[in-house]
């Protein structure tokens, strides 16, 4: 793996009075496919809103590519490079597939004119067909989104991160709702995707977990147990404890 580029320091929020996330120190490096796991209200879903910037936490430090970001407001870590997909789908219904993900594309073009058409804008209109394509959803480019069934909208919602540049991805329980074969088919493609982009995985399925990530961090409430290899926490008596109430 490559160096450090996502770390927590102390990282903690509290709602309340109750802390979701506890003093957590954690560290990725550039290329790994980090999985966490634990069980529901461990704290998982409140620390991935704190990386992408959609709660502020109440002590701690985040930091980016050696850049401090624990202040920066979502869109600006976006900007960054921090792409973020959620639990519940999240695409424009009206628009079509192919709108979808060339909003977003066009979010990161620096300079346009304002009363150009979109058409003319070659290099996003390409970008977008092959984002399509690596989704498989080129077919479907003309549907409205709202169209879709729930497999595909979970693959646009991917697609539109995608289209932002991401340095790094973090995909909240992305086979939620699946089918065991569009849970299998997901697996590969988001192992197959890492290639390319470094991912933080939040999910549910242990064996998705425990065949396609580089490490899996187990959180229970609101603190991290044991952060090791998938042999490794499998066997993990604390993993166990926690996770699976042994």
């Amino acid at each position: 793996m490559g160096p450090i580029i996502l770390e927590t320091k102390k990282l903690t929020k509290e709602f309340g009075g109750i802390r979701a996330v506890n003093n957590v120190n954690f560290q990725l490096r550039q290329g790994e496919l980090m999985s966490i796991i634990g069980p529901n209200g461990a704290g998982k879903t409140t620390f991935f809103n704190l990386l992408s910037g959609h709660l502020r936490p109440t002590n701690g430090q985040i930091f980016f590519c050696g850049q401090e970001i624990t202040k920066l407001p979502s869109y600006k870590r976006s900007l960054l490079g921090i792409g973020r997909s959620f639990q519940l789908t999240n695409v424009f219904p009206q628009l079509t597939t192919f709108e979808n993900v060339r909003v977003a594309a066009q979010s990161r073009k620096l300079t346009y004119g304002l009363w150009k058409s979109w058409k003319c804008y070659e290099d996003i209109n390409q970008k977008t067909e092959s984002i399509l394509r690596r989704i498989n959803l080129y077919e479907k480019k003309d549907a409205p989104a709202g169209t879709l069934s729930y497999g595909e909208q979970r693959y646009l919602e991917i697609g539109i991160a995608l289209s932002t540049n991401p340095t790094i991805l973090l995909l909240d329980e992305p086979t939620s709702g699946m089918s065991p074969e569009e849970t299998r088919q997901t697996a590969n493609f988001i192992k197959e995707l890492s290639k390319q982009v470094t991912i933080i995985l939040v999910e549910h399925d242990m064996e998705v977990v425990m065949n396609i990530s580089d490490k899996v961090t187990c959180m229970d409430n609101g603190a991290i147990v044991a952060c090791d290899s998938p042999v490794e926490i499998r066997k993990n008596p604390e993993v166990q404890k926690c996770y699976l109430r042994e």
